[in-house]
């Protein structure tokens, strides 16, 4: 616009000047008049320009200081709202899962700063993986999946990949995808093993010669059944034993109640080890064996095994019924959240984490073992171990 202005005037003057430099002498001030004019004009021209340029470069940086406003206000935001997550859980069938629940339930609480949408699928798994998809659709900023059974994710979990939610899997394993940043939980075969080289050492302290098992397991298909079954069946075969039968009780007290009646039917008087794969099922199998008149526990007919180590399968191994728990730690919370943690702060966790675990039984019945060649050690179970218990 400036220049516009400028070239006009400027033209205007040497048409001025040129008609000066033609005509008398008489109209010589008025050319003069004309050119300081044009200098007037052109002195005018100029301050507008600069009063524009001005202007533009004041709105150039109220536009950015409003962009800079809006951005922090949306950071703001952001920071102050709660991380949206999604728990599908397997169910509700053991004192074990209620203590995993309570756990999720209370560190991923809107106090701690988070949004949690919590799903019971009551073992059922087109119910869970229903449950997934509903939180995608949701929009969720996590997912969290204890899985029913350990097959039949890589779709579901494709499309959690598609929709950018990352996925932590805790508890028992998915084995037929690894589209999941982090898998936080317990060595299954690890515990089964403990259970066998235990059975191992005290047997042969008690001078016992002879196994001959019962085995009441859990939901077939979940990682926590194939691994205490493989790992408990490594040490049988290794040592020769008898595994009379093996049936699932669905982790449950009634599960185990049912199938231990069967086995007091068709193995009475065959068996002194009953194998339960969580304590639910332990106190079902002590009600089925009190109701048949079979004594058990240290010193008595027949040695009863037993995982999870919760507070009231400890108080049976205190009450001297369960001759030896092993522990499968359900709170799996706290280190799910330091993963979450870690992928705020753009870090890579681990994909694997293993949560620390203990073997419980009393003085009696502690004893030397190892699994694969690590020492293990047994913790004695005490009134105050019981209170410090899930």
């Amino acid at each position: 616009m400036k220049k516009k202005l400028l070239g006009t005037l400027l033209s205007a003057a040497m048409v001025m000047s040129l008609l000066a430099g033609c005509g008398s002498t008489a109209q010589q001030p008025a050319a003069d008049a004309a050119a300081d004019t044009a200098a007037a004009v052109e002195e005018t021209a100029d301050a507008a320009a600069d009063t524009a340029d001005a202007a533009a470069d004041t709105a150039a940086d109220v536009e950015e200081a409003a962009e800079k406003v809006e951005e922090a206000a949306a950071d703001a935001g952001a920071a102050g709202g709660n991380i949206s997550i999604g728990f599908a859980q397997v169910g509700h069938e053991s004192d074990w899962r209620t203590a995993s629940t309570k756990s999720c339930q209370d560190v991923f609480s809107e106090a701690n700063g988070y949004d949690l949408s919590f799903v019971d699928c009551d073992n059922d798994e087109a119910a869970q993986k229903e449950a997934v998809r509903s939180f995608i659709e949701q929009g969720v900023d996590y997912i969290i999946i204890d899985p029913i059974i350990a097959t039949g994710w890589d779709t579901v979990l494709t499309e959690c990949e598609d929709a950018g939610i990352p996925v932590i899997v805790i508890d028992r394993t998915i084995d037929d995808s690894d589209k999941y940043v982090s898998w936080v939980g317990s060595n299954f075969l690890t515990e089964g093993k403990a259970a066998g080289e235990w059975l191992k050492a005290y047997a042969e302290k008690q001078g016992i010669k002879e196994i001959n098992a019962l085995v009441i397991s859990g939901s077939t298909g979940a990682s926590a059944q194939i691994g205490r079954s493989d790992g408990f069946n490594e040490i049988a075969k290794r040592e020769g034993w008898t595994i009379l039968d093996e049936q699932t009780g669905d982790f449950t007290e009634a599960g185990g109640q049912e199938v231990m009646e069967s086995y007091c039917k068709s193995y009475e008087g065959k068996f002194n080890v009953v194998v339960c794969q969580n304590d639910n099922e332990a106190f079902g199998a002590m009600t089925a064996m009190d109701n048949a008149g079979v004594a058990y526990g240290p010193g008595k007919d027949v040695i009863l095994i037993s995982f999870d180590a919760c507070t009231a399968g400890l108080e049976d191994v205190k009450a001297g019924k369960i001759s030896a728990d092993f522990e499968c730690n359900p709170l799996a919370a706290p280190f799910v959240e330091q993963v979450i943690q870690q992928l705020q702060g753009g870090e890579t966790p681990d994909k694997e984490v293993f949560m620390e675990e203990h073997w419980y039984a009393l003085p009696d019945q502690i004893v030397e073992f190892s699994i694969d060649g690590e020492p293990q050690k047994m913790t004695e179970v005490t009134d105050e171990v019981i209170a410090a218990q899930y």
